[in-house]
């Protein structure tokens, strides 16, 4: 089982507060850091001193960092034009030297569309269909040949299809709660699938339909990784949990009904269910960045009992 580092920088981070918990993800064994991409604070906050974008911020924990993967949870498809994001990825992928994930999805947060006069469409899947064939297309394109695309929503025509990434593939994340074209849209294009903040029983129903899609595309459902996204609340003592539940605005109970929390034992208890029905990967959402001390009490005495 994977763990994995993933923020909320919208809610109120800088650069420097992500590098300083990238870093520390890096140094204390985790799997990668990845965070959202939005540009307006959720739940009341101010979100002070205001959005960082997600793919300045790879780029720059990708030259400041050695090991650590990095990625979204996830691209919103409405920020940027797929050509445009497929050279941005590439390149931050080199930055890194091979290290960067894509992970993709339609945007659905409308209010930061208005914030920021970004325009709202309203037929995102078809648009996100396109994107992800465009962006996998022009990565696969041979060099010294041309990528061509005429959709509803995007026209490519001769595309240099440059530059490639490091990787031979960067991997690509699909997820979400969809029942029928998330999944199939998956199973066409993803080499992960991720549900947020879900339950062992709605994330074995989803990872079910995934599979069967996968099998009907001709691929081996197997052939994808399964993960979950979801909130972490971990302390040594019940004052513990009660204090960094607080710090985060959240109940107690709340966040072990819906999220991992508790002691360590509860939390590798409750990951192992998660892993019972397939999910090799979890991305654990760390909403206060500035206490290091939780990363590190999360790998001494979780990560180390599931390695």
């Amino acid at each position: 089982m994977d763990l994995r580092i993933f923020t909320e920088p919208q809610q109120g981070a800088t650069y420097d507060t992500l590098l300083t918990v990238a870093k520390a993800a890096e140094d204390l064994g985790f799997d990668a850091f990845f965070r959202s991409d939005h540009y307006l604070s959720m739940g009341g906050t101010d979100g002070l001193p205001g959005p960082t974008d997600a793919w300045i911020t790879l780029a720059g924990l990708a030259r400041e960092t050695k090991r650590i993967r990095l990625g979204t949870l996830m691209t919103a498809g409405t920020f940027r034009l797929p050509g445009v994001l497929a050279i941005q990825v590439a390149q931050v992928d080199q930055m890194s030297g091979g290290r960067v994930e894509l992970g993709l999805g339609a945007g659905w947060f409308e209010e930061e569309h208005k914030a920021y006069g970004i325009p709202f469409p309203k037929e995102k899947f078809a648009r996100l269909e396109e994107q992800l064939a465009i962006i996998t297309g022009l990565w696969a394109t041979e060099p010294g040949k041309t990528f061509d695309f005429h959709g509803t929503h995007y026209d490519l025509t001769e595309s240099p299809a440059l530059p490639k990434p490091a990787q031979g593939k960067v991997p690509v994340l699909i997820g979400g709660h969809g029942a029928t074209r998330t999944p199939r849209l998956a199973a066409k294009y993803a080499d992960e699938f991720n549900i947020p903040f879900a339950s062992v029983e709605d994330s074995e129903r989803q990872f079910g339909r995934v599979r069967a899609a996968a099998e009907e595309a001709g691929r081996g459902a197997d052939d994808l990784t399964y993960s979950n996204a979801l909130v972490v609340c971990v302390g040594r003592d019940d004052q513990e949990v009660a204090r960094r539940a607080a710090a985060i605005g959240r109940e107690v109970d709340e966040l072990k009904a819906n999220g991992l929390a508790g002691s360590p034992a509860e939390v590798v208890d409750k990951i192992g269910r998660y892993a019972a029905i397939g999910s090799r990967r979890v991305y654990l959402q760390v909403l206060d960045l500035d206490d290091l001390d939780h990363l590190e009490l999360i790998s001494a005495q979780v990560q180390s009992q599931l390695s």
